[in-house]
């Protein structure tokens, strides 16, 4: 009995070890399949070599292309990507959508239709083990589509890629000579990404936070505050979120920091990123402001919009004219936080996101792309050279443009590529001597521009340069000489096209969104506007040179004031004394805005109740950066010239009245302001 015993026990330790061995060797394989997703370089090449190749799968209605990691489904002929698998989810989109709904291209054109760009042919431009390549396309016809769609040839190309967890898309979009005239007012990719899923976004280091749902923003569980946009949680569906703030406008970037963005599923440890690698082809610059992700959960890649701008930014496209351009290509990235990253996997994910578009950056431009139409990179060219300044009343001497904003652009005037919304752009910022090198230029024709941080103005070469496939050229020193009449006597800011310097005030406690508690950001909470009425309840801002200052007592937004339920017209004050006047001389008072809607600024001097000022910017600007909750949008300089004979020694006052005042939002920012006595 004892020997049966014994056997029965080594039996049970035997089975007992072999499952154990079982159990462990089963937990190490997971893991280190897991834990592969966010691997270093070496792993991820080393994963490549051995990655499954490329598969495409076509069938009436849909089309599949599969390469392990990712497979990607796209309806068939109309090119909407109607689903996206990875990692056990099913479909990072939304499912419960329409398939025009999940992820595709959309144009606001004419009397602000939407066009969705549905597409009427599929074809195969590569198939290889290594990369799938599809097309699909549209051709305009005036006899069907006149009135119904945007005139506009559509080419819309889908990559995928071996080894590759995601998918590439860029877009060929054509109009010809005879195209009847129209508006393309934004052009853009959108993801509804899964509901159920994607709670967590991501926009910047900062930006990162659990999002309300869009059925937060219902009537039944929120408050529509001053438009539509901007909503007042009062009942979310995670009670975390209430009392707090939403609006798309909160979560936008400039177009040189609008690189990564996007969301994550907590459930699955999975990213959804969308990540631009250059802005050659974006419009406005690389200020330019624009969307990012939002509540949906909603992932944008913008192309062109008139956000920041309004309707300054040259989106008419005339009959007469061709026009061809490439939009793109951007990457939609997906990524996996491994078991070791399981306690961090947020910080995981957004780093391996932002590893991964540094990895795009360096492959840019790409070399995979089959269309003629995106130049590769022996078939671009590069421009460099040196910029300085030259401003006497500062320094005799030439002085180096450091970090100054360097591009090349269509020709124009100077600053015009603030508005350019047809052709492409490049650009770089200098290094401490001012020297630049402007690489990956695609053939064209274009004009060099710059703007220099702490001088006011924009600069132009009257130069065309031409650039040609493989060329170099090189522009040498380039002089600029900023707007200056005489030495400067008094001034207020800095010169760097925004109001961020000035005073931010803290939101009304009543509307704040916490995804802006970080410093930098905190010029997009929602209301400020209506905290220039609570600060100057008894009489508008009055500064006084040598005594105020302007981090302080310089209100970011010269805007109504509230009265009761009116809005009034403001004028602020400007205190300074003059030990000595020319009479005789002239005077200048450079005034530069870093934005301005629907407004008007007044200038006169000494006598608040002149019946003519002595200068009127007139009715400028739709660039509604108050609301949309911008530090900027257009940047204008007005250089005013005032005779001597205006001024008296001793005490002077300058009045700056913001006429319009039909709501809050019609007003300016103020970039930098400088009075400038008689040229030496």
């Amino acid at each position: 009995m004892k020997e049966k015993v014994m056997q029965l026990n080594q039996i049970h330790s035997r089975h007992h070890v072999f499952w154990v061995f079982i159990i462990v060797h089963f937990s190490l394989l997971l893991f280190s399949a897991f834990s592969a997703d966010i691997p270093p370089r070496k792993i991820l090449n080393g994963e490549k070599k051995k990655s499954r190749k490329v598969e495409l799968h076509m069938e009436d209605n849909r089309v599949f292309i599969d390469n392990g990691l990712v497979e990607v489904t796209i309806e068939n002929p109309s090119g909407h990507l109607s689903g996206i698998t990875y990692k056990g989810m099913l479909n990072v989109l939304e499912t419960r959508n329409n398939n025009n709904n999940k992820g595709y291209w959309d144009i606001v054109w004419d009397n602000e239709a939407y066009d969705k760009l549905a597409t009427q042919h599929v074809k195969i431009i590569t198939e290889t083990d290594e990369l799938v390549e599809l097309s699909f396309t549209k051709m305009w016809d005036i006899t069907k589509d006149h009135g119904n769609s945007v005139p506009l040839n559509v080419d819309k190309r889908y990559i995928v890629r071996r080894g590759v967890p995601g998918l590439y898309m860029y877009g060929i979009l054509e109009r010809q000579e005879d195209f009847p005239d129209a508006h393309m007012y934004q052009i853009r990719i959108a993801f509804k990404l899964n509901e159920d899923k994607f709670h967590f976004m991501a926009i910047s280091d900062t930006k990162q936070r659990i999002m309300p749902s869009q059925e937060d923003r219902d009537e039944s569980r929120s408050q529509v505050l001053a438009f539509k946009e901007a909503v007042l949680l009062t009942n979310p569906t995670n009670p975390q979120l209430k009392g707090e703030v939403d609006d798309k406008y909160q979560y936008s970037s400039e177009n040189k920091d609008n690189k990564v963005h996007g969301w994550i599923s907590d459930d699955d440890a999975v990213g959804f990123w969308v990540i631009t690698p250059s802005n050659e082809f974006r419009t406005g610059g690389p200020h330019k402001q624009d969307l990012t992700s939002h509540v949906g959960p909603t992932a944008l890649s913008m192309f062109v919009s008139t956000h920041y701008t309004g309707t300054e930014m040259d989106v008419l496209y005339k009959k007469g004219e061709t026009w061809k351009k490439v939009l793109g290509p951007v990457f939609m990235y997906l990524n996996s936080a491994s078991w070791d990253e399981a306690r961090h996997y947020r910080k995981a994910l957004w780093n391996d996101a932002n590893r991964q578009l540094r990895e795009e950056i360096q492959s840019w431009p790409y070399n995979f792309t089959a269309s003629e139409d995106f130049p590769h990179a022996q078939q671009r060219g590069e421009v460099n050279g040196q910029l300085l300044v030259r401003d006497q009343s500062l320094d005799k001497q030439l002085m180096q443009a450091k970090s100054a904003f360097v591009g090349l652009a269509a020709p124009g005037y100077a600053g015009s590529w603030q508005t350019e919304g047809k052709g492409y752009q490049f650009w770089t910022q200098t290094g401490n001597t001012g020297r630049f090198t402007i690489k990956n230029v695609r053939p064209g024709e274009y004009n060099f521009y710059a703007w220099v941080y702490g001088f006011i103005g924009n600069y132009k070469l009257n130069l065309k340069i031409t650039i040609q496939p493989g060329n170099k050229i090189n522009l040498g020193t380039l002089i600029y000489d900023p707007p200056r009449n005489g030495p400067t006597l008094w001034e207020i800011g800095i010169p760097d096209r925004t109001a961020a310097e000035f005073f931010i005030p803290e939101p009304n406690p009543t509307f704040v969104n916490s995804i802006l508690n970080h410093d930098a950001d905190e010029f997009r909470q929602y209301g400020l506007w209506d905290r220039y009425s609570d600060i100057y309840r008894d009489g508008d801002l009055v500064f006084t040179v040598g005594v105020s200052n302007y981090s302080k007592d310089w209100f970011f937004a010269h805007v109504p004031r509230r009265i009761g339920n009116e809005t009034r017209a403001t004028t602020w004050q400007i205190k300074y004394e003059l030990q000595e006047v020319n009479k005789a001389g002239n005077y200048t008072l450079q005034l530069a805005l870093a934005a301005a809607s629907y407004a008007e600024v007044q200038v006169r001097i000494n006598n608040p109740d002149a019946n003519l000022p002595h200068f009127t910017t007139e009715r400028i600007g739709y660039d509604n950066a108050v609301p949309r909750h911008g530090i900027h949008g257009l940047y204008r300089l007005y250089s005013i010239n005032v005779p001597g004979n205006r001024f008296q020694r001793g005490n002077n006052t300058i009045f700056l009245t913001q006429t319009r005042c039909h709501d809050s939002f019609e007003a300016v920012m103020y970039d930098y302001i400088r009075f400038e006595g008689p040229a030496v």
